[in-house]
């Protein structure tokens, strides 16, 4: 799962990748390519466009969260060289699968310490520049020290700066560097060196504090990449050989020691240890793996050893698949996030505007200066990725694959929630639940009775009844003479006596048990046993709720969701009886289409629907609703793929969690946004009548950004059960 500077086979229409040659060559090839120097989302698209517009490269996504980017190109006409020259002429640097981390591990240690130092720095070159103002300091500064002393200082400050706004003016573009620039050549113009001077500082503080937030919101991703197992013990010639994680082969043994990490998702051949799984599905109880039981790359097993036979390596495994979602997220750009990315786009000929006006109005060179210095751009640019990527970050270290930052934008204004029922809200399977015993008989001697019957039925109920009396500890007798009666249930010979479990039409038509009725109207399934023709008692089986699932429904509801509505192809009275058991409005015996059609019902209302399923049959209806969250999907390829979020554990604690971290991301974006044009708005409206002079117009240029930085980071951190918004009404 690590980076490699070197292309990859894809598949080209229709055919799967095999890696072998073959007589048709490949018309396209991908390429994973580290690039170093992306910080923020301007970077990402100086990258994306620099590798679009070489001939042969046929679409490019750049990921600035995991430092690369994934190329498809045509091998005919382009080749890694030109590939990598088109990113260094962009400003920026092919790295290597080592260097990305390398490069930042100095800021392992920039902790809250250091944070609270350097806001005190701040603060103190802010108190310098409002006292140096109103004093007149920074004019006898001017006078005493040479312009070059001056110049040198700032083109020493500000050159990477300089140098990246001079490569995008090369190539027609505007960043927020840009308009700081221009700021800062107007401060020059008329002689304000301080002034300029205090912009560079500002401008690289500006950018270590990005460093810092954009770090940590990456670290999800790095944490994520640094877990891949590297190596494994394969079976190849009746010996045991350590090779690369990528050169094991589908279908190969695969031996894990105690201890070990296990290098690949496969099934357990030999062996049992205890495995720990939470890289995988968040969850941090073990489980036990014997013969049979599926095992994921990643985990840990200990107390034992094992054999695995491996069915997905590498990025085909559920580990790598979890980290190209996380990776790739930030390429869905919320809606609010493309909003701002064209405000800013509009914001330098406004700018522009405004400083002409005030010349034109005014003759005032240093009040033009400073509306140029005070505009800055930069924060409605970053207003809404740090905030999404560092969301998505802290969710996936919790089991959550959120795909985009606007799921999480529809995730907060969603008011219908649609639930699956078969494998969602219920277990999936049938599970017993009641026995009544007639003629004074024990429970338990009926339970034994049909468990003895059903021993050798492979009928879900059977199962259920011989799971229950398993429980028990009951003994069961062999049964002679087992029949499976077609559509009614069993019939077998158990000591002297015939014993029949089933339908009332196979032990009779006139059997009844008492409660049978109220058991039936509550939803479930009934199994009567009758002993030589004469009913004995009956058994109750349902498909059995989550346990949790009351109480997250509850807390979905108090944050906001006016809608929640069970779906489902089950009959009309299984779906009633557990819709009012929640407090859910139902419907039945629906297909597919049908849940597909009630989705574009609501959105055709204008409202923004959220779907909870399996992700595997309800894969058209989550791909259809706004938001599809597909539930317990490690190992399910299908499900990943066809949800816009993905939980890696049934848990359905994780769907509130869900709604509260989208809420508190949009309020983070939208505070960001709001307090951003407010600012420059005032800002420009001092500066142009005067107000504020050059000097501390550069102070508060930059005061938006830092601002911004420090209040996405707050998403970096958990957080406890907030109270959410009052429920909306219908």
């Amino acid at each position: 799962m690590s980076m490699e500077v070197k292309p990859s086979p894809v598949a080209v229409d229709g055919c799967a990748p095999c890696g072998d040659a073959c007589a048709a060559p490949a018309r396209e090839q991908a390429m994973e390519l580290p690039v170093e120097g992306m910080t923020c989302a301007s970077c990402a698209d100086d990258v994306q466009r620099a590798l679009a517009a070489v001939p042969g490269v046929r679409r490019v996504e750049v990921l600035a969260a995991a430092e690369k980017a994934v190329v498809r190109f045509d091998p005919a006409r382009v080749d890694l060289p030109a590939i990598q020259r088109a990113v260094e002429a962009a400003g920026y640097r092919v790295g290597t699968p080592s260097a990305a981390p390398a490069a930042r591990a100095g800021l392992g240690g920039f902790t809250r310490s250091a944070m609270t130092v350097l806001g005190v720095a701040v603060g103190i070159v802010l108190f310098v520049a409002v006292i140096g103002e109103a004093l007149g300091l920074f004019d006898a500064l001017t006078e005493r020290v040479p312009w070059p002393v001056w110049l040198a200082l700032i083109l020493a400050g500000g050159y990477p700066v300089f140098l990246s706004v001079a490569r995008a003016t090369l190539r027609r573009r505007v960043t927020s560097s840009t308009l700081m620039t221009v700021g800062l050549l107007a401060a020059v113009s008329v002689g304000q060196w301080a002034a300029a001077l205090l912009v560079v500082f500002f401008i690289r503080l500006a950018e270590y504090v990005e460093e810092f937030t954009s770090e940590r919101a990456r670290r999800a991703v790095k944490d994520l990449t640094a877990m891949a197992p590297q190596v494994a013990r394969v079976e190849r010639d009746g010996q045991e050989a350590e090779v690369p994680v990528g050169a094991v082969r589908v279908g190969e043994i695969v031996v894990v020691r105690p201890g070990d990490q296990i290098p690949v998702d496969g099934e357990v051949v030999g062996g049992q240890a205890t495995v720990n799984q939470s890289a995988i599905t968040g969850e941090s109880m073990p489980v036990e793996a014997g013969p049979g039981a599926r095992v994921f790359a990643a985990s840990f097993a200990s107390l034992g050893g094992l054999r695995v036979r491996a069915t997905a390596v590498g990025a085909d495994s559920t580990f790598g698949r979890v980290i190209k979602l996380v990776e790739e997220a930030e390429a869905h750009r919320a809606d609010v996030q493309r909003l701002a990315d064209r405000f800013s786009g509009y914001y330098l000929p406004v700018v522009a505007t405004v400083a002409a006006l005030t010349f034109v109005l005014s003759r005032n060179t240093i009040a033009t200066a400073a509306v140029l210095m005070v505009a800055c751009s930069c924060s409605f640019a970053l207003a809404t990725p740090i905030a999404v990527i560092a969301s998505i970050g802290a969710a996936a270290r919790r089991g959550l694959l959120i795909k985009g930052g606007k799921y999480l934008e529809a995730l907060a204004r969603a008011d219908v929630l649609l639930l699956d029922k078969t494998g969602t809200l219920t277990l999936g399977r049938p599970q017993l639940t009641d026995v009544v015993a007639l003629d004074g008989l024990p429970q338990d001697e009926v339970l034994a009775l049909a468990a003895a019957a059903e021993r050798y039925s492979e009928h879900p109920l059977a199962q259920a009844v011989r799971e229950a009396a398993g429980a028990r500890g009951l003994a069961l007798e062999e049964p002679e003479r087992f029949e499976a009666v077609p559509g009614m249930g069993v019939r077998a010979r158990v000591g002297q006596a015939t014993i029949a479990v089933g339908s009332r039409r196979l032990v009779g038509e006139g059997a009844a048990a008492e409660g049978a009725a109220e058991l039936e109207r509550r939803g479930k399934t009934l199994l009567y046993v009758a002993r030589d023709g004469e009913l004995v008692g009956a058994l109750a089986a349902a498909d059995t709720l989550r346990p949790d699932v009351p109480a997250a429904l509850a807390e979905v509801r108090r944050l906001g969701v006016g809608r929640i509505e069970l779906l489902t192809g089950d009959n009309e009275r299984v779906t009633a009886a557990l819709a009012e058991r929640l407090g859910v409005a139902y419907r039945a015996n629906l297909l597919p289409e049908d849940k597909i059609a009630i989705v574009k019902e609501y959105q055709a209302q204008g409202r923004t629907v959220v779907m909870v399923g399996d992700g595997v049959n309800d894969a058209p209806a989550l791909a259809q609703a706004d938001v599809g969250i597909a539930m317990g999907v490690a190992g399910t390829p299908v499900a990943i793929e066809a949800a816009h979020v993905a939980l890696m554990r049934e848990d359905w604690t994780l769907i509130p969690e869900l709604f509260r971290i989208a809420r508190r991301t949009m309020g983070v974006v939208k505070l960001n946004l709001g307090f951003t044009a407010v600012y420059n708005l005032v800002g420009l409206a001092l500066a142009a009548v005067g107000i504020l002079p050059p000097v501390l117009a550069a102070a508060a240029q930059s005061l938006p950004d830092i601002g911004i930085r420090v209040n996405s980071s707050r998403l970096l951190r958990p957080e406890g059960r907030a109270r959410g918004p009052r429920r909306r009404g219908e």
